[in-house]
């Protein structure tokens, strides 16, 4: 029973450890590492924002309807000031997003965004977002940390940070500072939240030891050390993260060179068993760009070589790789080497094991690139921003993904987005999705896998599938 005490909270604060460096604890702009980005979203709210379900609660926006045709989203700003006393207006409201919007463009949330045509300030603090075609996710993605609103550089909180020794201590505003009613028991059910960069190595001992309640930021390439150690004082909590998994290629040379030999690749892995290893329950395997089972999600696309079994795909694989070897020298006996670039840690070298097993059975050497910048192959682990086949997609777009792109994909995505009729905007992305899969630039593996350490004590947390833990909630005092 000892074993479920923690002296974590005993200085008033909630101690919590973000794997991650120190440096990227006060990253600024549009471009932010994860846990800047929980910072931002803790200090800067936008119009809406996530709860630790994951789910669109109001922010800034007090509430807002949607137009029947599902393109017209109006929001009620709350009645509050920014930090120096200025009201918060519509106008502003609009000139801020406007600017975000500008400054984002390049990146795959310009992508995201690209539905949006205009912004209006309508009377008073009435903002009105008008769209070319209707997307139900646009609340998900106005719920972005970079799409959070500042006036001089800060935020409406809901917290307030203070950057103090490697660390962020991260304090709760009082309801009336954000135009909310004010509560008189305030200061006696909240506490500060300090947030601390750690290798997941030592974010995993602190918390062992009780320096810490929670432990956020896990990936695949880290997850075995979760189970390091008797954990008895919390337990390991995974989110069924919704995103891409797989291997990019980066060159498109050699045996790398025809989209027939990078099929080859992804025809040689055994996905069923890939994660085995990990012991990991519901992890999804795919072998579609997509992931499968989405709303705008028609069945047009289905899984790759369903008629083909795992021994028929390695066989067919090795019979390219042969041929390719022999084309080389005229010979079979040409070794086949190629680098994939992976993060550190016990989870990537398994997963490399794992690969570099499958694709061995294919005549295949896999190697670990000692230079990224020189790898074949390179790792892709990223969670989704919204639910749509469209997110997906526009992470092979030409403008943010120059290798093996493809631009009547991204015709296909750009006439999705003033589609009107809901089976046609379908019908397109399905056509771009297997217009990408016949490139062959990207291998699919399955869904990327997030985890944390949660002490069972502690109420401000739930798994969800963004994998954004938000901040406010662990400043809520469980006793």
């Amino acid at each position: 029973m000892l074993g479920g005490c923690s002296d974590s909270g005993a200085d008033g604060y909630a101690n919590i450890a973000f794997i991650g460096k120190a440096e990227e604890l006060s990253v600024k702009g549009l471009r932010l590492p994860r846990i800047a980005q929980h910072v931002s979203a803790a200090t800067a709210e936008g119009l809406v924002a996530l709860n630790q379900d994951g789910e669109i609660v109001p922010a800034l926006a007090e509430r807002w309807i949607v137009t029947d045709d599902g393109l017209s989203y109006i929001f009620r700003l709350r009645n509050t000031d920014w930090a120096d006393g200025k009201p918060v207006s519509g106008e502003e409201v609009r000139d801020a997003l406007n600017r975000t919007r500008q400054q984002l463009r390049g990146t795959s949330l310009a992508l995201d965004l690209a539905k949006i045509t205009e912004i209006h300030a309508r009377t008073g603090r009435v903002v009105e977002i008008r769209l070319s075609s209707p997307m139900p996710d646009l609340l998900q993605l106005l719920a972005q940390p970079e799409l959070g609103l500042r006036h001089k550089g800060k935020g409406l909180g809901p917290m307030q940070v203070k950057l103090e020794r490697g660390s962020a201590v991260l304090t709760p505003m009082p309801p009336e500072a954000r135009g909310l009613p004010e509560d008189p028991e305030w200061l006696d059910k909240t506490r500060p939240v300090r947030l601390r960069p750690l290798s997941a190595a030592d974010a995993v001992a602190a918390f062992g030891n009780g320096e810490v309640d929670t432990v956020l930021g896990g990936t695949l390439a880290n997850l075995p050390l979760a189970d390091q150690g008797p954990l008895s004082r919390g337990t390991v909590r995974l989110d069924a993260a919704l995103g891409l998994l797989g291997l990019k290629v980066r060159k498109t040379d050699g045996f790398l060179g025809t989209a027939e030999n990078r099929e080859a690749i992804s025809m040689a892995i055994d996905r069923q068993n890939l994660l085995q290893p990990f012991n990991i329950g519901g992890w999804v395997p795919t072998t579609r760009l997509v992931a499968p089972g989405l709303p705008d999600d028609t069945g047009a696309v289905a899984e790759r070589w369903q008629d083909m079994t795992l021994e028929d795909r390695v066989a067919e694989a090795g019979r390219r790789v042969s041929a390719w070897k022999a084309r080389q020298d005229g010979e079979d006996g040409q070794e086949l080497v190629l680098a994939l670039s992976m993060p550190e840690g016990p989870g990537a070298d398994i997963l490399f094991g794992q690969l570099a097993e499958d694709l061995g059975a294919a005549g295949i050497t896999l190697a670990l690139a000692k230079d990224p910048a020189k790898a074949d192959l390179q790792l892709v682990d990223r969670v989704a921003r919204f639910g749509g086949a469209r997110w997906f997609l526009n992470q092979f777009n030409c403008n943010i993904s120059r290798v093996l792109c493809s631009v009547d994909a991204d015709e296909l995505v750009e006439q999705s987005l003033t589609e009107l009729d809901p089976v046609a905007r379908q019908a397109l992305l399905a056509e771009a999705e297997a217009n990408l899969l016949s490139v062959n630039g990207y291998i699919p593996l399955g869904a990327p896998v997030r985890w944390s350490l949660v002490r069972g004590d502690i109420k401000g947390f739930n798994e969800n599938r963004w994998s954004l833990h938000p901040l406010y909630p662990f400043s809520i005092d469980p006793t």
